[in-house]
């Protein structure tokens, strides 16, 4: 019976992607998963608690407004979802037959070239079942969401009872950690680069006087309902390879776990103006950051820079959100509201938008390992400088200098590499680029253009720049910036409260609010010894 069981779940797992890659609501589009975290909380009563916390990059294709996400049981009930700015956002329960999922609403559109995440947190009931492969236990199999994309960072973390330690737990794949949080035991399992549609199924087994409540095993399984994914099979003739594999893998018993890594490696998408604070920039070069990033949005403009700058800020983000195509993130909100109204940067509100910044890059770094992160976005910088350097011509040159321009002022060396890269070629600036007009505006001693800041896209085109000019530029307005961000530099620094030294953590990485998924295929969870897994199919629209 459990052998059988066994097999029907790893057929399915393998048949299951057939049936679920289509795209929801004529969707089109290409996307990435930069990550996708799943955190299990096993309560006593058998249910648990569900914790999606997903990350994506929507390459191409139709803007993305709502994602369905499966759920393993028709049993759940929806806590609530939010995204990386704090919105609470509308779920709706759309489950039918045997197709359980979740639809979140995003608070503004995805569009192509953008990033963001959300987290959902939903409770599943009935999940706990008494394992008859090992005596005394109860366990629980679960695969989480697998997609239609690559995942570059994928994890997942399991949190047992109070009272149930590393000695008790079996599992059906080798833990990647364990750690405790909140005096209870966490088993951690992470991968990189999975392939579109690649599923990583985890299961545990532990004694059963931990839980008050769990499922006995069915005495049967009903396979009408797997019906409409074993017919493509037969068609395609690969039912014998896929019932051999099967038997081959269920006579693999739940093994003793064995302890690899005690951190979960690289903390990847942290924005460059994040980054600058994990690469020890100093603060007044954090708010350059900020306010470059912001006139890249064409949010903001600089009206004036003696004796401080003086900021006015653009008509559609007046409101402090923003058009859907460029949204502005926490910290471009709390640095506008740090502008009072003569234009001038607020030196204690200017402190708090550093302080939170950096509050939220360590809250996202819980767990992590610092060297190995600050190194790879250190090789992010250099990737960046190999664009520019490789791009051609003078305009694919300048173009790729645009797209990039953040993460190359993270360069201390950045005047040089800029004076190398151009040294034999001119710069071919656009009328839009409010980051390149104003250093030319303010700090060329001889402006011969003046930018349209009101319709800068109906502006004529403008001169190219000689490239040791361009050079010398960039360096003059980033440093008198740095210089000018306020008119009282050491009050500024002295608003900044220092962190607290915090103990180091073994937390998964669980974000305030995280990320968007695109077309979920969906989650699917089984009790370990006596059930089988439907598809609950997830998409985007």
């Amino acid at each position: 019976m459990v052998k059988n069981c066994c097999l029907l779940i790893i057929f399915l797992a393998l048949l299951i992607p057939l049936a679920c890659t289509r795209q929801a609501s004529g969707w089109v589009g290409t996307y990435r998963l930069e990550n996708e975290s799943v955190k299990i909380w096993i309560n006593q009563d058998g249910t648990i608690d569900l914790f999606y916390d997903i990350t994506i990059t929507l390459i191409s294709g139709d803007n993305i407004n709502s994602i369905t996400v499966g759920q393993p049981k028709g049993d759940f009930t929806i806590d609530e979802a939010k995204d990386q700015y704090g919105n609470t956002l509308i779920t709706t329960d759309l489950s039918s037959g045997s197709d359980y999922k979740v639809r979140v609403n995003l608070n503004s559109s995805l569009t192509a070239g953008h990033s963001i995440w959300f987290t959902l947190f939903t409770n599943v009931a009935h999940m706990i079942v008494e394992d008859t492969q090992n005596p005394g236990n109860v366990g629980m199999q679960f695969i989480p969401s697998w997609f239609n994309a690559d995942v570059l960072d994928f994890r997942i973390a399991i949190v047992f009872p109070s009272g149930v330690n590393s000695s008790m737990v079996k599992t059906a794949l080798n833990w990647t950690s364990t750690m405790v949080e909140n005096d209870l035991l966490v088993v951690y399992w992470e991968t990189q680069n999975l392939a579109p549609n690649e599923q990583y199924p985890v299961g545990v087994s532990f004694p059963k006087e931990y839980v008050q409540q769990y499922d006995k095993p069915s005495s049967g399984i009903d396979f009408s309902r797997f019906l409409p994914y074993l017919v493509p099979v037969f068609f395609v003739g690969v039912f014998v390879v896929l019932a051999i594999v099967g038997v081959t893998v269920s006579k693999k018993q739940y093994i003793l776990p064995q302890i690899s890594m005690e951190t979960l490696g690289i903390k990847r998408g942290l924005t460059a103006v994040e980054a600058s604070y994990m690469l020890d920039l100093k603060p007044t070069m954090i708010v350059a950051e900020i306010l470059y990033s912001l006139l890249k949005k064409r949010a903001v403009w600089v009206e004036g820079t003696k004796p401080s700058i003086k900021l006015k800020i653009m008509p559609q983000y007046q409101n402090n959100v923003g058009p859907p195509e460029t949204p502005l993130r926490y910290y471009e909100i709390d640095f506008l509201n740090s502008i009072k109204e003569n234009g001038s940067l607020d030196e204690g509100k200017l402190a708090e938008t550093v302080m939170a910044l950096r509050d939220n890059v360590e809250e996202q770094m819980r767990g992590y390992c610092r060297r190995d992160t600050i190194d790879y976005y250190r090789s992010i910088v250099t990737k960046a400088w190999q664009q520019v350097e490789q791009a051609g011509t003078s305009e694919l040159t300048s173009n790729a200098y645009d797209e990039q321009l953040l993460w190359l002022l993270l360069d201390l060396n950045v005047q040089s590499r800029t004076q190398t890269v151009f040294r034999d070629r001119a710069f071919e600036p656009n009328p839009i680029w409010f980051w390149y007009w104003y250093g030319y505006h303010h700090y060329n001693p001889h402006p011969t253009y003046r930018p349209n800041i009101e319709n800068p896209a109906q502006a004529a085109k403008p001169p190219t720049i000689p490239g040791a000019d361009f050079a010398n530029n960039i360096a003059t307005s980033l440093e008198k910036t740095t210089n000018n961000i306020v008119v009282n530099i050491e009050r500024f620094a002295n608003s900044i409260i220092p962190a607290p030294q915090a103990s180091a953590s073994h937390e998964p990485a669980r974000h305030d609010a995280s990320c968007v998924c695109a077309c979920h295929a969906c989650a699917c969870a089984c009790a370990c010894v006596s059930c089988a897994c439907a598809c609950a199919g997830g998409g985007v629209g």
